[in-house]
């Protein structure tokens, strides 16, 4: 059996979307002659727990451990809240920004390049050096972000010429809170020259999305691999639907995302259609920014509002299996068009319509309407969204509101495991 180290920081009991694609390549990598050694950091500093998960991690992996040194474990002594926000990605609203939060941010950005876990990669390379060589070991993957990870599979790349697999679950330079991170002009030239350097050195790049592929040809001519995330077999299975007409958005809903369209949207609809008042519930599981809620409020909606806050994975799968409608909604913005959100493919396969808002040309568009489960608007489609959010509830009155989706075989995770596997033994 071919073994495979698989660098990741996200690993159960961390909870959120991050852990999600490698606890499942390494459910099924085995089914697939292939042995996963799972490098983890010993003692993380994870912004969201789930325990659950623990049960998930599969008996034929080899897990490692070694110490790491974060930055967020001596900042959380000044504020641990907004230590915690940060590390999860919430990033507050410049102009609504403290002090503090303003400090926090450029220590981060300018101090720690490219990330908060860059401490951990000297001290990984020293172990995992020695590690590799003792059980012959040829093949390493690096996930990131944080991307911090893909230095330590650049460095033992150079140390003991192993093939390498950098897997960027997200983009470097380009992803959405890049720019937040208030970099200085040197800061900003050190991340465009590592991203270069882990680009060309890597044997094999994965990525979620095409728009990513795209990105990276102009950077690098090394093979670049589309392996989009996907969706598992659950144990929550069928769910009594909720009574009212609940539109639920589940996962972290950042200051960016702020749907304003949408807000307008259901405002108008309650004071036009008492009906539809009586009926409607929105549904926040997760993450909320306050900025979120607080446009929420000026609309008028709070009290239509059922704020659930973060709940278990499997928890979360229920809640998309008994709610009329999914919300998915992505920042309007040019470097978002390439970010495929993990949920999508979770939503996909719960049978409840999604309705998905995000910047024109974004590659989960293609995704809904190749799969009929959902329909997407663009963020000046106010008609448009209107017209399908009252076409739903028509559907919810009348019993029969659900989504019939096609082809969602190619986006199982055993699948997709599948392609990786026949990557790793060429």
């Amino acid at each position: 059996m071919k073994k495979v180290l698989i660098i990741t920081y996200y690993w159960p009991p961390a909870g959120g979307p991050g852990v999600q694609r490698w606890l499942k390549f390494v459910k099924y990598l085995p089914d697939f002659g292939v042995q996963p050694i799972v490098y983890i950091p010993e003692n993380p500093t994870y912004p969201i727990i789930d325990t659950e998960l623990l049960s998930e991690v599969s008996e034929k992996t080899i897990i490692i451990r070694q110490k790491i040194m974060e930055p967020y474990q001596w900042a959380s002594f000044f504020s641990k809240n907004k230590t915690k926000k940060i590390s999860s990605g919430i990033i507050p609203n410049q102009k609504k920004q403290s002090f503090l939060e303003k400090t926090l941010l450029w220590i981060r950005g300018n101090l720690f390049v490219p990330d908060a876990r860059v401490l951990w990669v000297k001290p990984s390379v020293s172990y995992l050096e020695k590690y590799i060589q003792e059980h012959q070991i040829d093949t390493v993957i690096t996930s990131g972000p944080p991307h911090s990870l893909h230095l330590i599979g650049l460095e033992l790349k150079q140390k003991l010429n192993i093939t390498w697999f950098a897997d960027f679950r997200d983009p470097w330079t380009t992803i959405g809170y890049h720019k937040a991170l208030k970099l200085s002009t040197s800061a900003s030239k050190k991340h465009k020259n590592l991203e270069h350097q882990v680009l060309n050195s890597a044997d094999i790049i994965l990525v979620t999305s095409n728009t990513t592929k795209k990105e990276f040809e102009a950077l690098t001519s090394k093979p670049i691999e589309v392996i989009t995330n996907g969706f598992d077999i659950e144990k929550t299975g069928r769910q009594t639907l909720d009574e009212k007409f609940s539109m639920a958005h589940i996962g972290s809903f950042l200051s960016e995302r702020n749907p304003t369209i949408l807000w307008k949207c259901l405002a108008e609809l309650i004071e036009e259609n008492p009906s539809f008042a009586t009926n409607f519930q929105l549904k926040l599981i997760g993450a909320v920014s306050q900025e979120v809620l607080d446009t929420i409020e000026e609309f008028s909606l709070s009290k239509y509002v059922n704020n659930l806050g973060y709940v278990s994975h499997n928890e979360a799968i229920a809640h998309q299996k008994k709610s009329q409608v999914l919300l998915l909604i992505e920042i309007n913005s040019e470097e978002t068009k390439s970010i495929i959100p993990g949920k999508l493919f979770e939503y996909m396969v719960s049978e409840r319509p999604i309705i998905a808002i995000g910047p024109e040309g974004s590659d989960f568009a293609e995704i809904i309407k190749n799969t009929n489960t959902g329909v997407f608007v663009k963020y000046d489609e106010t008609e448009k969204l209107k017209a399908v959010i009252l076409n739903y509830y028509s559907h919810y009155l009348e019993g029969k509101l659900q989504s019939h989706a096609v082809g969602l075989q190619q986006y199982s995770r055993r699948n997709l495991t599948e392609k990786l596997a026949n990557l790793l033994k060429k």
